[in-house]
């Protein structure tokens, strides 16, 4: 019997969510909700969903849930996931990216599933795409030796002006709404570096260039245990870049397409002084993937690959990036 899924926003990413519904057999979504009635009528009729609310408590209370997906602006992220908690009424809540706006209420959102025995867990597709759990796997086999490094970029330049990108044209350029390079873009990529180290950065440094409400673009330094760094480059303002190179001591892997590659064969190099070698891996659907772990995790009653601690301390980081960029200063991290 598949999982009763309900989704909170209707807006693009929540598409993305409504195609991995109907790609796997554990998941049914069944109820979507939306502040927005032309939204919720555009979804629901694209997807076949007949119950459609505008207020969240009424679905909650109807619907008869098994998991609420969160697609909201990111701004009311930790505000919805903890109502949602709180109602009791569902059994899991995956929250799209950025968890939330800053640590505080990370742990706030967190000790809401906790205490309602609801388990919460972060959408970060990457994390559940084969290239990066091959990546990992050869990383910790020791193939390319020791970890020295990680570089990675993701910019999403469309070919718009400044003037052109404003807070009223998307919400990626809204501050209220959450929006921003940093909260959009360089959370896949601290994620990812925290992943890849396995351990979380000592400190930070990162610049930013800002658009014409939030952060348009940055350039971080994440310093971790030894002196090795991740070094990061994301924007809004920059011409599409989406790789990471993993480096060490006697080889690197390289991935392209790191980020946002649905649908699309993508591949890991492995280089080496002996020469490169290249893994293939077939089209997939990221989201199908991510919702599949998540039902999985649910049926065998197990721990998510993306722990609620970990996405609390990733937004740690953030909000030290975020210090750092305004303040022009290192931020050290006590990571406690």
């Amino acid at each position: 019997m598949a999982y009763r899924v309900g989704l909170v926003g209707t807006g693009g990413i929540a598409r993305a969510h409504g195609k991995a519904c109907q790609q796997i057999a554990e998941a049914e979504l069944v109820a979507i909700c939306d502040v927005s009635a032309e939204q919720l009528a555009r979804y629901g009729e694209e997807f076949g969903v007949a119950a459609r609310y505008t207020e969240l408590d009424a679905m909650l209370r109807e619907a008869e849930l098994d998991i609420a997906i969160i697609c909201t602006w990111g701004a009311f992220h930790a505000e919805t996931g903890i109502r949602i908690c709180d109602s009791r009424r569902v059994k899991a809540v995956l929250c799209e990216k950025p968890f939330t706006q800053n640590a505080a209420e990370a742990a706030a959102f967190v000790a809401a599933g906790r205490r309602n025995r609801v388990l919460v867990a972060e959408a970060f597709k990457f994390r559940h795409h084969p290239m990066h759990l091959r990546a990992k796997a050869m990383l910790d086999a020791g193939e390319i030796g020791d970890l020295v490094g990680v570089r990675s970029t993701f910019c999403t330049s469309s070919g718009a002006s400044l003037q052109e990108r404003t807070p009223e044209s998307n919400w990626r350029f809204n501050k209220a709404k959450g929006g921003g390079s940093i909260y959009d873009l360089a959370c896949y990529n601290v994620h990812h570096a925290r992943f890849i180290f396995g351990e979380e950065p000592k400190r930070v440094f990162a610049a930013q260039q800002l658009g014409l409400e939030t952060d348009d673009a940055a350039s971080i330094i994440l310093v971790f245990s030894g002196g090795r760094t991740a070094q990061i480059s994301v924007g809004f303002n920059t011409f599409s870049s989406q790789y990471a190179e993993i480096s060490g001591h006697r080889g690197m892997l390289r991935l392209d397409q790191v980020w946002n590659n649905e649908n699309r064969a993508v591949t890991v190099e492995h280089r080496t002084p002996s020469g490169v070698e290249v893994v293939e891996f077939p089209p997939c659907f990221q989201f199908a993937l991510q919702l599949q772990h998540l039902c999985e995790c649910l049926a065998e009653e197990r721990e998510h690959r993306i722990t609620t601690e970990h996405s609390v301390a990733q937004m740690r980081v953030l909000d030290a990036v975020k210090e750092s960029m305004e303040t022009g200063r290192t931020v050290e991290l006590s990571n406690s």
